[in-house]
């Protein structure tokens, strides 16, 4: 019999400041990393408040990791050293593999009614990976797989697969998953996840009960589980959406300094040298 997952802890999204001024709540991050491997920071960035979010994030370095952008509404327009370039909107997403060093910028605009609204994942990649040459994925909303395994469930597929659909994006090392589900009022659903991975479901819009045991969640708040099989979410009285991520654990030292997560201090300390002296882009 397949073990039910149970919740270890709920983790409320707080505000903060990133970027060049960009109001946001901050899911996980630093604090957090060792515990939720491959996973390193979640970020909420939704508001209908331009002045929270036009001024962006100009021109940083990544190396080590891989960003994940999903967009609900308005745009993103990114730009890097590699010559990439182009706008993701509602239903886009950017899946960006830092490896061995990018340089780039995003910078939000808001749709008609000043509204802007998305999250970015970071994933972290294992030494074997983490010089490996950059690599962008634009992937539009009209490639990303969307499924109804069952009468009143709703399920976009980034990355995973359901019932033999694979999602749009695939060879990702971590074996990440990443859903976004709905679920309809006073519907249940369950849906298995591989033993030893860690899972997360942070909730965007509704409430619902994410384990059998009763924990209620809301909009803002993470679900992080203990370790077993599958997971099971009941919505209340009203429909509830989440974002179900999981990936396997690199279970590698962490070596963490703002855009840049290495496995060791002289490693990161490397880093930072060649980004100061221009040597920083390795593959172009």
């Amino acid at each position: 019999m397949t073990k039910t997952r149970k919740i270890k802890e709920i983790i409320r999204s707080k505000p903060t400041l990133e970027g060049a001024g960009v109001h946001l709540n901050r899911v996980f991050g630093n604090n957090e990393a060792p515990l939720l491997d491959p996973f390193l920071l979640l970020d909420d960035f939704r508001s209908g408040n331009p002045s929270h979010y036009l001024k962006g994030f100009p021109w940083h370095p990544h190396r080590g990791i891989e960003t994940i952008t999903y967009m609900l509404g308005g745009s993103v327009e990114h730009g890097d050293s590699m010559g990439n370039q182009g706008v993701i909107s509602a239903g886009d997403v950017q899946w960006m593999t830092a490896g061995s060093g990018i340089i780039h910028q995003e910078m939000p605009k808001g749709d008609k009614a000043g509204y802007m609204g998305g999250f970015q994942l970071w994933a972290n990649l294992p030494a074997s990976h983490k010089m490996m040459h950059p690599r962008y994925r634009d992937v539009k909303v009209s490639q990303i797989p969307e499924v109804s395994p069952a009468q009143g469930v709703k399920i976009k597929i980034i990355c995973g697969e359901i019932e033999g659909i694979k999602g749009a994006v695939h060879d990702i090392v971590t074996e990440p998953e990443y859903l976004d589900i709905t679920i309809a009022a006073d519907t249940e659903f369950t849906h298995p996840e591989k033993p030893g991975h860690t899972v997360l479901a942070y909730i965007i819009d509704g409430r619902g009960y994410f384990a059998e045991e009763g924990d209620l969640l809301s909009n803002g708040e993470l679900a992080w589980y203990s370790d077993g099989g599958k997971i099971t979410v009941r919505a209340t009285d009203q429909p509830v959406r989440f974002l179900l991520i999981s990936g396997k654990p690199i279970g590698e030292p962490v070596a963490w300094y703002g855009p840049i997560v290495m496995n060791t201090q002289e490693e990161l300390q490397l880093a930072f040298e060649e980004y100061n002296n221009g040597t920083f882009i390795k593959h172009k």
